[in-house]
């Protein structure tokens, strides 16, 4: 279990830095005017599975009890939860999938801004 709580604690570092970058490109872009392209959906995609792994292998810390460990547990996984929900939400629900606009991206690169901080906020209330 030890390489798990090694994997869990490296990868969200990446997160925090992926969506970091994600978002401060997708303000870049929205500066510009441009729309939301294959490429920065693709990373968006890229970012979700990456919090995806994150939540599964917390779910396996957690069932093997290693969630004790953690400082504030309950906020630690309603971040963790939150944020594997946030982005698809935004996406299908906010936006309806249409990402021809300016304005789409400008909502998808403040999503991943917002992203980012809960990153940090469940690295700080984790640790």
């Amino acid at each position: 279990m030890g390489i798990v709580i090694v994997v869990h604690s490296t990868l969200s570092n990446t997160i925090w830095l992926f969506f970091l970058a994600l978002g401060l490109w997708g303000i870049y872009r929205a500066v510009r005017g441009q729309a939301v392209d294959g490429s920065y959906l693709g990373a968006l995609v890229i970012g979700q599975v990456l919090y995806i792994i994150q939540g599964i292998l917390g779910g396996l810390l957690w069932l093997n009890g290693y969630l004790p460990n953690v400082g504030n547990q309950t906020m630690h996984v309603l971040y963790g939860a939150f944020a594997l929900v946030f982005l698809p939400f935004v996406y299908f629900v906010l936006l309806k999938g249409d990402d021809d606009s300016s304005q789409a991206q400008w909502v998808l690169a403040l999503t991943t801004l917002f992203l980012f901080g809960v990153a940090l906020r469940a690295i700080s209330v984790g640790a």
